[in-house]
């Protein structure tokens, strides 16, 4: 069997670099409702190919014109959308300043395109496509329907769905009083995502080694997803 190749980013998941993303918001609808917080925090890989919690990028975000903001939704992430301290910037600003750290983590990594990592991932992903088009971004390097769900992984792992519930039971703090922050909950997810993939390694190693002793597989191409570069 011929050597295996080191663990890398682009080895790991099939060329996607994971980022984690998570958002707060004015309700539940991505085409109506308000953006108010986005961060993205990226993950870093050591040399034993195990994952780490890496940098936090976090932007308050000034809602849109007509935007929909619930009273219960507000209420629970506190957010006061209107406050004059508040450093808040346009939904195309905070986009595009995040999406240039992911082109270049994504160079660095070796990687084709990043995959958005969330608790309830689908709810993250479409407030960031949503964003993405108002805001016309043309370079969205992120997958545009693909995802890694902490919540579907700490269901597996630790049998618990509730973010605050699966970061207790993989023996991580909690501060409920940070909670429904934007930053909190994705170094939280994080830090999750990175847990979890660090107890399946050994899965990971077993498969590769499975895959490899196959010889060359058919490659399959993603009609989806455009292969010019992010």
């Amino acid at each position: 069997m011929s050597q295996l190749p080191p663990i890398t980013f682009a080895t790991r998941f099939r060329g996607f670099l994971p980022v984690v993303i998570d958002v707060e918001t004015g309700g539940f609808n991505s085409q109506t409702d308000a953006l108010l917080e986005i961060a993205a925090v990226f993950i870093e890989m050591r040399s034993d190919g195990t994952l780490a919690r890496g940098e936090t990028h976090r932007y308050h975000v000034i809602p849109f014109p007509g935007a929909n903001m619930e009273p219960a939704s507000m209420a629970v992430t506190g957010i006061d959308p209107h406050h004059p301290l508040r450093p808040a910037i346009s939904e195309e600003d905070a986009l595009q300043r995040i999406f240039k750290e992911v082109r270049t983590a994504i160079r660095i990594a070796d990687c084709t395109r990043a995959v958005l990592v969330g608790h309830n991932a689908s709810f993250d992903l479409n407030f960031l496509n949503a964003a993405v088009a108002r805001a016309q971004v043309k370079r969205n390097p992120f997958h545009p329907f693909s995802s890694f769900d902490t919540a579907t992984l700490g269901g597996i792992a630790f049998g618990q769905t509730v973010l605050m519930r699966a970061t207790l039971a993989a023996g991580l703090q909690w501060d409920s009083s940070s909670a429904h922050s934007a930053a909190y909950d994705a170094e939280r997810t994080a830090d999750l995502f990175c847990i979890v993939c660090n107890q399946f390694q050994g899965v990971f190693d077993a498969g590769r080694r499975r895959l490899a002793a196959m010889g060359p597989l058919e490659v399959e191409v993603d009609p989806e997803v455009p292969s010019e570069p992010v």
